[in-house]
Order: C-alpha cells, then sequence, then structure tokens
C-alpha cells in the first residue's frame, strides 16, 4: 500500500520510498522528501508567488526526463495554480508552492523546481537578476569563480549586491535584488554586463550560447532573465547522479575556489550537506527580500 502521511492538515500519498534515485549514493525517494520536510523553512519563501516549471525525473536522472509548465495530472485541488499568460496559450496556469504540503506533494512527484525572476502578482516585472556561469570544458566552476568576482565588483560599481549558488551541476549562479523592473529591461542590463565581461575577459568569458565558442571558457547565460525563461530554485536538488543541491555559498567560498590550484569538488554541494549548512549561515540568500537591498537597474 501506498504510505498516506499528513501534512499541515493535508493527506498526501507517498510512492516508491525505497526506490533509489541518485544511483552513485544510493539516496532514496524516502531520503529526497525528508530532505524537502527539513530544508522547507529555506526553500519556500524562494517558491512562494512565483509560478513553478518542473523538471520531473521519477526515475532518477538515467530515466525519463521531462520538462512540464502546466499542472501535473491529478494536481489537489488544494494546491494554488495561478494564470501565466502564453503567447501560445493566454488561459494557461501555473502551480505555485506557497506551503509545505504542496512542497511536499510536488517532491512526491520528484522534480527539480524552476522559477522566473517575477512574482506572480506582478508578471513580467523582475525583483531579481539573474547569471547562469556555465563552463565549457575543460573549464569547471572553477573559471567560473574568476568569472563571478568580476561580476560581483562590476555590479556593486552600479550599486547592486550580487550573491552566489551552486547550480548544482557543474556551475554558479548570481542572483541580484533589484527594484521591480520590467524583464526586457533587466534582460537587456544583463545583456551588457556579459557582452562587457567577454571584452574584460576574452581569454575567460563567451556571452553567446554557440557551443563552438565555448571550449574552455564560461558562458555568462544572460537569457533567464527574459520573463518565459526559469532558473533552478534555491535549495532545489537536481537530477544527476548524486544528490546535489543548487545551493548559496558565501564569497569567501567563491574566492578560495578561485585560485589555479583549487579543486572544482569544494563547491559540489550535496544533499546531506544543506541542513548543517542552513544552521551555520541560515539563507545566505535572504538579502533577497530585502527591500532595501533591492538596486536600481541603470
Amino acid at each position: 500500500m501506498t504510505p498516506l502521511t499528513e501534512v499541515e492538515g493535508r493527506r498526501l500519498a507517498l510512492s516508491n520510498l525505497d526506490k533509489v534515485l541518485h544511483p552513485v549514493t544510493g539516496t532514496t525517494k524516502g531520503e529526497l522528501l525528508h530532505y524537502y520536510a527539513t530544508v522547507g523553512p529555506a526553500i519556500l519563501p524562494h517558491l512562494r508567488d512565483r509560478p513553478v516549471s518542473f523538471l520531473r525525473y521519477p526515475d532518477g536522472p538515467d530515466g525519463q526526463l521531462f520538462f512540464t509548465k502546466n499542472p501535473p495530472p491529478g494536481t489537489p485541488s488544494w494546491v494554488r495554480t495561478t494564470p501565466v499568460p502564453r503567447s501560445e496559450d493566454p488561459r494557461a496556469r501555473q502551480v505555485v508552492v506557497e506551503d509545505l504540503a504542496s512542497l511536499m506533494w510536488a517532491a512526491n512527484l520528484v522534480v527539480e523546481f524552476h522559477t522566473p525572476q517575477w512574482r506572480a502578482s506582478s508578471p513580467g516585472v523582475a525583483d531579481r537578476l539573474v547569471f547562469d556561469l556555465d563552463p565549457g570544458p575543460p573549464a569547471t566552476v572553477v573559471e567560473c569563480c574568476r568569472v563571478a568576482l568580476h561580476l560581483r565588483e562590476r555590479l556593486a560599481a552600479d550599486g547592486l549586491d550580487a550573491f552566489a549558488k551552486t547550480s548544482g551541476s557543474k556551475g554558479l549562479h548570481l542572483l541580484v535584488p533589484v527594484v521591480p523592473t520590467p524583464s526586457p529591461l533587466v534582460s537587456a542590463y544583463a545583456r551588457t554586463l556579459a557582452v562587457e565581461a567577454e571584452a574584460a575577459l576574452p581569454r575567460l568569458v563567451v556571452h553567446r550560447m554557440a557551443r563552438a565558442l565555448r571550449p574552455g571558457k564560461v558562458f555568462v547565460d544572460h537569457s533567464q532573465n527574459a520573463a518565459a525563461k526559469t532558473t533552478a530554485t534555491p535549495y532545489t536538488l537536481r537530477a544527476r547522479p548524486r544528490p546535489m543541491v543548487s545551493a548559496p555559498v558565501t564569497w569567501e567560498e567563491v574566492e578560495e575556489c578561485s585560485g589555479a590550484a583549487s579543486d572544482p569538488e569544494s563547491l559540489v554541494l550535496l544533499m546531506d550537506d544543506i541542513a548543517p549548512r542552513l544552521e551555520r549561515y541560515g539563507d545566505l540568500l535572504a538579502p533577497l527580500f530585502a527591500p532595501e537591498r533591492a538596486g536600481g537597474v541603470p
């Protein structure tokens, strides 16, 4: 029988708890659900009032992966959805994960959580800017750290604070709180900074997506600032052989990982690392929610 549990007054059926989802570590679905229950207070503020897209991997990273923006079949009536107008479907809706019960319901589907840079209450008006720093082999997260430090300084020159998190894969994400600004304006500014970074660091940075340009360089992906795009939500697990998490890191950690002899594994954060880090640091991305930390986009 499928176990039933109650979360905040909602009855949930949790299935296949012994299924191994991350084969290298033998991490099971039950352990994944325990992770989300534990980090709920940290991840929920980053999910609330943002339409969620799901990358589902119900059989682990080697099984079928599929991306969905629509509410999955069988979505309970008590899970909030919000209208998200799209050119192909002006009546489209997406899930909003706003409490522990809806978080655990979604986690039981085995998903990565992806969210846009705007809130459901203000569609297409960004309250954060994002850079996805993606290394082209043989570059690694070490090179991403060097680029992140450059971008942090450049953003600071415009009065903007940057915060770093691992992508949960090979690279880094930079998140910048901004005064609510239409997404096209944020996108244009982010592209300008990516082009500037390539000019300043031509042997290290590329701002275009073409794979032929990327070996040994860091692709500064500015495109995720477009209103239709999403980024891995802080604290989400990723569909990887190990239970890697897209989790915040300190700037001291970024600096330590930027040296020529640095070990890329030093910025790999796994599921079991997160609770101790929250105990030590709290949510390093909490300033994203402080209005006084938001800067104006030039």
